[in-house]
C-alpha cells in the first residue's frame, strides 16, 4: 500500500523550508495538532448547523448540562466557564432564549440575578447534536487506531496538555461540547 499523506505532509517540506533551525519532528506535531484542532471544529459546525445550532450555542447548552440537573447557570458562571466574554455570552443566551432552548429563572439567592435553565427543548436538542458527535467521533478514532493506541494516545495528550495549560496560564474554560 502506497503511504498516504495528510495535509501537513502536503506542506511540510515547503514550511521547514522558511524556519531554518526548527526541529521539524516538533514542528509536525504542532501542525498537526493545530490541523486536528480545525478540521474537528469544521465537523462540529457541521453538526452543529444540523441541529439549528452554531457551535458557541451548543457549547454553551453544554456547559449548561455539565453543571447538572437542574442546568441552570447564571450568565456569568456561564462565562467563565466557557472562557468567553459577558458581551459573547449575552449574545449566546439571547439567541438560544428566542429559540426556547433556554429560559429565565428566579434566583431565589439574589433577586437581582438572572439566572437560565435548560428547557425541554434545549435538552433534546443538545443529546441529539452530542449523540451525532459521538457517533462520528467514534468511528473516527476507532477507524484509526486500535484500543491501546487509543489509551496511549489519550494518555500522552493529556501530559502535553497539562504542560500546556500551565504555560498558558492554566485552564481558560472549555469548549467541550
Amino acid at each position: 500500500m502506497a503511504e498516504q499523506h495528510d495535509a501537513v505532509d502536503r506542506v511540510f517540506d515547503a514550511w521547514m523550508a522558511e524556519l531554518p533551525g526548527v526541529d521539524p519532528v516538533i514542528e509536525a506535531v504542532r501542525m498537526r495538532l493545530r490541523r486536528l484542532g480545525q478540521d474537528m471544529n469544521r465537523l462540529l459546525d457541521g453538526i452543529a448547523a444540523r441541529h439549528d445550532l452554531t457551535l458557541g450555542d451548543w457549547e454553551t447548552l453544554s456547559a449548561l448540562r455539565r453543571g447538572g440537573a437542574p442546568y441552570a447557570s447564571t450568565p456569568t458562571a456561564l462565562a467563565r466557564a466557557l472562557g468567553v466574554t459577558s458581551g459573547t455570552i449575552s449574545v449566546r443566551l439571547e439567541r438560544l432564549q428566542r429559540a426556547g432552548l433556554i429560559e429565565p429563572t428566579a434566583n431565589p439567592a439574589d433577586g437581582r440575578g438572572r439566572p437560565v435553565q435548560l428547557t425541554a427543548t434545549g435538552a433534546e436538542r443538545w443529546h441529539a447534536a452530542t449523540a451525532d458527535r459521538t457517533a462520528l467521533e467514534a468511528r473516527l478514532i476507532n477507524e484509526a487506531l486500535d484500543p491501546d493506541e487509543i489509551g496511549v494516545l489519550n494518555d500522552l495528550l493529556r501530559r502535553f496538555a497539562l504542560r500546556v495549560e500551565g504555560a498558558a496560564g492554566g485552564d481558560h474554560g472549555s469548549d467541550a461540547v
